[in-house]
C-alpha cells in the first residue's frame, strides 16, 4: 500500500492530460495549438497552468510559426495538432528541421488509425525521416509526462525539432502518473545568427550537410543507448519489436512468454539495438499500428521478420487483432450478449442552427454542395443530403471553385453552394474567399457561424471573443472580411437560419447571382450552456388533432422529431424550439411552447 505522501504526488490522467503535464514539468514557457480530435484537450489542459502562455492559433501552420519564434527567442515551446494538422503545418517544420532551436520545440501529432472524426488515416511517423526530425512515442499515460520532459531535452542537446507521436487511444486512456516539479529553465539568451536562421538557399545547403553529417549521426547513436528504447527479455523463441499502444496490447495477448523490444524513441531507429535482440531470438514479430515503419526499417538490416502480412494496417489495433493475426489456435472465453446495440448514424443535433440554411438549400435540385469539415459535414445525411464532397479544412470554398470551373467547360449550369464554419473559414476559408473574388467566379459561399469551433467541443476561435486564457478580445467579425476582400455588399446577406422565410431568401438570390455571393448565418451552437440556459423550457409539441401526417416536419432531419405507429412525435426533452418544424408545418399543427 502506497503511503498518503506518495499517494498525494499520483494522479489519473488521460495520456492528453499527462502531457500537458509533462510540458508544465520541463518548463515549457509558450504554447500554440489549433483544436483537433484527439489532441484538443492537450492545450486546454495546458492552458490550467499560468505559468505557460498559451494560445489557439489560427491553424496549425500559424501554431508552428508562434512557437518557432518563441523557440528561436529561447523559450522551450510545444505545439499540439490531429494528424491532417500536421499536413498544414509541414512547411514550417520542414524548414525548422534544417534551422533547429535555441530553446526546445517539440510538435506533437495526434493521430487516428480508425478514423473516427477525420477525413483519413495517416502514419505521421513518416514525417520524421522525411523532414529528418527526431521521433519519440510514448505508450501510456506515465510515458506522454516522462517523455515529454525528455523530449524538449533531446530538441535542445541535438538542435532539433522533436516530433511527439500519440494516438487516439494514448491520448484518451488514463492511467496512475507520478507528478514532479516544474524546472524553471527561463528564456535562452537570443543570439542573432543569419547562417542558422536565415534559409536562403546559400544557409539551407549549409544545413542539410550538417544534419546529415552531424545530427543524424548523433541521433542514430543516442537511439541505440537511450531508455526510451528497451529490451524486456522473456522466453526468447520469439522476439516482439513493437511500439505505442502497440506495446501494451501485444503485453496483453503474450505476457511475459516472449521477448521484447519496445521502442519508444523512433526516429532514428535504433539499428544496432535490433540487430542485437533479433540475434537473441528463434523469430521476429514486428507489431505496429499503421504502416510498416519499423518492419520495413528491420527488413532492410537484413533480418526476416513477420510483420503487415497478419497485422493490419487499416485501423486500430486491439489485443484481440493481434490474438486472432498470431495465436489462432489459442481461444480465450469471451463474453457475449444477444442484445442488438441500435444504429446511431451521426446527425445534427437537435436545434442546430446550420438545419435551417440546409433545409432551405435541400429545396434546390441542380446544385452542387461542397462541404467542409465540421458539424455541418452532416448536411450531407439524409434527409437533407446537401453535400458532394468533403476533402480538408477550407476545401469546402476552393474544392466549390473547381467544380464550377470544370461544370462550365463541360457545358454544365448547376449551381455551386460551398459551405464551411466560422472556426473554419478563420484557419482556411479566407484564401479561397479571395481566389472566388480574384477569379471571377459565381459561387456560392455558405458562412455558419455558430460562434463556436463545436464538433472539437467548444473551443474558443478569433469570432468568439475570447482567447484559450479566457481573456476578452477584440472579435473578428466575418462580414468585414468579406466585404474588404471585394464581396460586394449587394451579394451578402446574414441571416437567422431559425427564420426559414429569411433563410430561403437568401438561397433563391444567392442562387440567381452572377457574382461571387456569400450568406452568413449567424445563430450560436444550441449545446452552448448560455444557449442552454437562455432556451430552458423552450420546445415544440405537435396538436394531434391538427396533424394531417404529411411527414413534412420529418424532412429537416431533426432527431427530437419521430414517428411510430404513424404518429408523429416531438421529444421534448431533446427539442430546444428552434421551430423549424413549426415553419415547415402546412397544417400549423406544430407550436412551440415556453417562450
Amino acid at each position: 500500500m502506497m503511503r498518503w505522501e506518495e499517494n498525494m504526488m499520483k494522479k489519473l490522467l488521460t495520456g492528453n492530460e499527462a502531457i500537458a503535464r509533462g510540458a508544465y514539468e520541463a518548463g515549457c514557457l509558450i504554447a500554440c495549438a489549433y483544436p483537433g480530435t484527439p489532441s484538443t484537450e492537450i492545450l486546454e489542459n495546458v492552458s490550467q497552468y499560468k505559468e505557460i502562455y498559451s494560445e489557439w492559433s489560427t491553424n496549425e501552420k500559424v501554431a508552428l510559426e508562434v512557437a518557432s519564434g518563441a523557440s528561436i527567442a529561447g523559450a522551450r515551446s510545444l505545439v499540439t495538432m490531429k494528424h491532417v494538422g500536421l499536413n498544414v503545418a509541414a512547411d514550417p517544420m520542414f524548414t525548422m528541421a534544417y534551422e533547429g532551436v535555441n530553446g526546445g520545440l517539440v510538435i506533437v501529432t495526434a493521430d487516428e488509425p480508425g478514423t473516427y472524426s477525420s477525413q483519413n488515416e495517416q502514419d505521421n511517423r513518416l514525417y520524421a525521416p522525411h523532414a529528418k526530425v527526431a521521433l519519440v512515442e510514448p505508450s501510456d499515460s506515465q510515458e506522454c509526462k516522462d517523455f515529454m520532459k525528455i523530449a524538449f531535452e533531446i530538441s535542445e542537446t541535438f538542435d532539433t525539432p522533436v516530433l511527439f507521436r500519440v494516438t487516439t487511444r494514448v491520448c484518451h486512456s488514463k492511467g496512475l502518473v507520478e507528478l514532479g516539479e516544474r524546472v524553471e529553465v527561463g528564456v535562452k539568451e537570443y543570439t542573432k545568427n543569419i547562417k542558422k536562421y536565415i534559409m536562403v538557399p546559400a544557409n539551407s545547403k549549409g544545413k542539410h550537410v550538417e544534419i546529415e553529417t552531424d545530427r543524424l549521426p548523433r541521433l542514430r547513436a543516442y537511439s541505440n543507448t537511450t531508455p526510451l528504447n528497451r529490451i524486456e527479455w522473456g522466453n526468447k523463441k520469439i522476439g516482439i519489436i513493437t511500439n505505442g499502444i502497440s506495446y501494451l496490447h501485444t503485453k496483453e495477448v503474450f505476457g511475459d512468454t516472449v521477448s521484447y523490444l519496445k521502442i519508444g524513441f523512433s526516429y532514428p531507429l535504433p539499428g544496432e539495438l535490433i540487430v542485437k535482440f533479433c540475434k537473441a531470438v528463434d523469430k521476429v514479430y514486428v507489431i505496429e499500428e499503421g504502416e510498416p515503419y519499423i518492419e520495413n526499417f528491420v527488413k532492410t538490416l537484413g533480418i526476416e521478420c513477420i510483420g503487415k502480412e497478419f497485422i493490419p494496417t487499416c485501423g486500430e489495433l486491439s489485443p484481440e487483432i493481434i490474438r486472432q493475426a498470431l495465436l489462432p489456435q489459442e481461444r480465450k472465453d469471451t463474453y457475449v450478449t444477444d442484445i442488438a446495440v441500435p444504429s446511431r448514424p451521426p446527425v445534427l443535433c437537435a436545434g442546430c442552427p446550420h438545419r435551417g440554411i440546409f433545409y432551405a438549400v435541400s429545396k434546390l435540385k441542380n446544385i452542387i454542395a461542397t462541404n467542409d469539415i465540421g458539424c455541418y459535414t452532416l448536411g450531407m445525411a439524409p434527409p437533407l443530403n446537401v453535400g458532394d464532397s468533403v476533402i480538408c479544412m477550407g476545401a469546402g470554398i476552393s474544392a466549390g471553385l473547381g467544380f464550377e470551373k470544370a461544370f462550365k467547360m463541360a457545358g454544365r449550369s448547376k449551381k455551386v453552394f460551398g459551405f464551411l464554419g466560422d472556426s473554419t473559414f478563420f484557419p482556411s476559408g479566407i484564401t479561397g474567399l479571395i481566389d472566388a473574388v480574384y477569379n471571377k467566379s459565381s459561387i456560392v459561399m455558405v458562412i455558419l457561424d455558430n460562434r463556436i469551433t463545436a464538433m472539437t467541443g467548444h473551443q474558443e476561435n478569433p469570432g468568439t471573443g475570447r482567447t484559450l486564457m479566457g481573456e476578452e478580445t477584440q472579435i473578428v467579425d466575418i462580414e468585414s472580411i468579406v466585404k474588404a476582400v471585394g464581396i460586394k455588399e449587394e451579394n451578402i446577406r446574414v441571416v437567422d437560419p431559425y427564420n426559414l422565410e429569411v433563410t430561403n431568401k437568401a438561397v433563391e438570390d444567392a442562387y440567381e447571382a452572377k457574382e461571387p455571393f456569400v450568406i452568413i448565418t449567424k445563430q450560436p451552437c444550441a449545446l452552448l450552456k448560455e444557449v442552454q440556459k437562455r432556451r430552458k423550457g423552450m420546445y415544440c409539441e405537435i396538436d394531434q388533432e391538427k396533424c394531417r401526417k404529411c411527414k413534412a416536419c420529418l424532412k429537416v432531419g431533426c432527431p427530437a422529431i419521430s414517428i411510430k405507429d404513424n404518429v408523429v412525435n416531438i421529444d421534448d426533452s431533446m427539442c430546444n424550439g428552434c421551430t423549424i418544424c413549426n415553419q415547415v408545418c402546412p397544417f400549423g399543427a406544430i407550436e412551440r411552447v415556453g417562450e
